[in-house]
């Protein structure tokens, strides 16, 4: 193989790893985000649920403080009870005690309802505590994961890095030149392997007598349609050769 076209095949293949690498890199934020919102959203389910609680503790205070308020007109109108002068007198009296008793029997129960909501609610609290704790512990292994995966992005792209530099230092200055300019404008991609006829890349059909040049990869030949640099992969030149022959 030409080694000017061995260097480009090279040279593809080291830019189409530091430019995955890059992507790679590029995502850590976004992953990292989506690591956060996953805690963020567990804790919003304990603030939601410690809320529902202390909203439900305030609501039976608030019904207990109304109990002791009947409570207390209900103590004085049995101490007053005895002071009454007239029958009419009496009746009312004991009208205003049975109101004031049905009124502290239905808060009572009231009282009761809120003690097993927050009973409930004191279980659900616990329960996303729970979830918040296990959440954390899986988040911070992911983290430590995508942390170690993105040194290893980091290392392999200091070492493509490198490796391209040494390549081009070896390399055609116009060669390289034509290189990137055919990468930023397809792509990133300006080197393909031409197959059965035809570009892989750009999927173009090539002229029999061009593709018959481009399988003795003893040059460098652009499809006509794309334009990138193309090589034929898996025969070597004497074997096209032979087959040129017979």
């Amino acid at each position: 193989m030409l080694p000017d076209l061995e260097r480009l095949i090279r040279l593809q293949q080291l830019e189409s790893t530091a430019d995955a690498d890059r992507r790679h890199i590029a995502e850590q934020p976004e992953r990292a985000q989506a690591l956060q919102t996953r805690i963020d959203q567990a804790q919003a389910a304990v603030d939601t649920a410690k809320a529902q609680l202390a909203a439900s503790q305030q609501a039976r205070r608030e019904v207990e403080k109304e109990v002791a308020v009947i409570q207390g007109r209900l103590s004085k109108f049995k101490g007053q009870l005895m002071d009454v002068k007239t029958n009419r007198e009496y009746q009312a009296m004991q009208k205003e005690i049975e109101v004031a008793e049905v009124e502290v029997k239905a808060m009572e129960d009231r009282i009761l309802d809120l003690m097993l909501e927050g009973d409930q609610l004191g279980a659900a609290v616990k329960e996303a505590e729970r979830a918040l704790a296990a959440e954390q512990l899986a988040v911070k292994a992911d983290r430590r994961t995508l942390d170690e995966e993105v040194a290893a992005w980091e290392a392999e792209l200091a070492k493509a890095s490198a490796a391209r530099a040494e390549l081009v230092a070896d390399m055609q200055p116009q060669l390289v030149v034509t290189f990137e300019q055919l990468a930023r404008q397809r792509k990133g991609i300006g080197v393909a392997e031409a197959r059965d006829g035809i570009c892989t890349i750009c999927h173009v059909r090539i002229r029999p007598q061009v593709f018959n040049t481009i399988r003795r990869n003893d040059a460098i030949i652009q499809c006509d349609h794309c334009r990138r640099i193309l090589y034929f992969a898996g025969v070597t030149t004497d074997a096209v050769t032979n087959e040129a022959v017979q």
